[in-house]
């Protein structure tokens, strides 16, 4: 599979709110905040999620401290790569958009 296509919504959201270490609860609450309310990750959709970005090698699982069971996750440098792509091309599609109805 490539490292470059069109992210959903709820994958480039739990990128962006990866920036800085966050755990599950974090992400939900920063996606659903960033988004203005239009994404709202449930709880096995998120950590379905993580394990697939894991899996990637767009995140990582930092370590867990003894005794804590809250898991923190990191966007990693492919990570930031394949989300600095989706931001080039978003941007590409919002300009073509606006080049084209100014033209009407």
């Amino acid at each position: 599979m490539p490292d470059s296509y069109a992210l959903t919504e709820s994958t480039y959201y739990i990128l962006l709110s990866l920036l800085s270490p966050q755990h599950g609860y974090g992400i939900m609450q920063q996606t659903e905040e960033m988004s203005r309310g239009r994404v709202r990750l449930a709880a096995g959709t998120l950590y379905g999620a993580l394990n697939t970005l894991c899996d990637k090698g767009w995140i990582i699982q930092l370590p867990v401290e003894d005794g804590s069971r809250r898991k923190e996750y990191k966007l990693t440098d492919k990570g930031k790569a394949i989300l600095t792509k989706e931001v080039a091309r978003l941007k590409e599609l919002a300009d073509n958009g606006e080049r084209i109805l100014k033209g009407e």
